[in-house]
């Protein structure tokens, strides 16, 4: 063997294949606009139906890595626990994401159902940033960067 060279195999994190689902990239998609469309609501100081965006930007995203291991859904209450099954408490992505996404959908029921929202600006650029980054770990977990 060659001098500074190791026998041990080099650890690299756990990859899918780059290519995904059409129906993935349109939720990936989905969950952009819908990122975007949170920060322009934002801006306009409208932060109970930016919550509500921000939301569904991580549902979208929860959604597209469910849609991967072909599973699919029509109720959010059984993306929000398929997701929390499949991915947090196996680990394949950090469980702070289902905690984002379960914390996202009460400011989202807030937002759309209280009487007088009081969603601070604060709690809603939380939920925007998280939604982004939540979007990015998926689509490297996917190996779609």
């Amino acid at each position: 063997m060659e001098e500074g060279r190791s026998t041990r195999a080099t650890k690299h994190p756990r990859r899918r294949r780059a290519c995904v689902k059409e129906t993935t990239e349109q939720l990936f998609a989905r969950a952009v606009d819908a990122i975007e469309a949170a920060d322009i609501l934002l801006t306009n100081e409208k932060t109970d139906i930016a919550a509500g965006r921000a939301y569904y930007a991580m549902f979208y995203v929860a959604e597209a890595l469910l849609n991967e291991k072909g599973f699919q859904f029509g109720k959010h209450s059984n993306v929000l626990a398929a997701y929390g099954q499949h991915f947090a408490k196996t680990k394949e992505l950090d469980p702070k994401f289902h905690r984002w996404l379960l914390t996202s959908f009460d400011q989202r029921q807030i937002g759309d159902y209280a009487f007088d929202p009081d969603i601070q600006i604060s709690v809603v650029l939380q939920m925007i940033e998280q939604a982004q980054e939540f979007l990015e770990a998926a689509k490297t977990y996917l190996g779609n960067e």
